[in-house]
């Protein structure tokens, strides 16, 4: 089960660039999330995917006696679904369906891969740290960040008011 929750699902060993997958099958999974769960349940689900996530990487971790595997998505899932909550705010607030502000989508798995390929400051130094906590945090920071750049590119192209 660790296995399975690590790699979400086996997301995580496809090639290349699992990383990238992973953050792939995070957009309609937060669709469906949002959908059902509007945003408290997206909140809800996505500190859950972190608690799972963090104890199943610090097992298959063990098991596998790897420190950041590169199958090891689950990361990659709960940093997506962090870079995405300003859409899923921005949807509430207008009262409009989540998938009509695809560019925020967009906006938010590009800025969240360029933030956990690239690893600024803090995401960085996290990706250093050699514990299951520090895997998933440098990505939950990674979403933190693109989060941020997505609230901003918003302002930029609609105004701040």
């Amino acid at each position: 089960m660790n296995k399975l929750i690590a790699t979400f699902f086996g997301i995580g060993f496809l090639k290349p660039a699992p990383g990238t997958w992973g953050s792939l099958v995070a957009l309609p999974l937060f669709w469906v999330v949002f959908h059902f769960g509007g945003l408290w349940g997206t909140i809800f689900i996505g500190l859950i995917l972190f608690y799972i996530g963090w104890r199943a990487t610090e097992h298959y971790s063990l098991q596998t006696k790897s420190h950041d595997a590169s199958e090891v998505v689950i990361d990659e899932v709960v940093g997506q679904f962090i870079a995405l909550l300003p859409v899923a705010v921005g949807a509430g607030v207008m009262e409009i369906d989540i998938s009509r502000l695809w560019p925020g989508w967009i906006c938010s798995f590009v800025l969240f891969r360029v933030f956990d390929i690239f690893k600024p400051g803090i995401v960085g130094r996290f990706d250093r740290g050699s514990s299951a906590l520090s895997v998933m945090l440098d990505d939950v920071f990674a979403g933190v960040f693109a989060a941020v750049g997505v609230v901003v590119l918003a302002g930029v192209f609609h105004g701040f008011a």
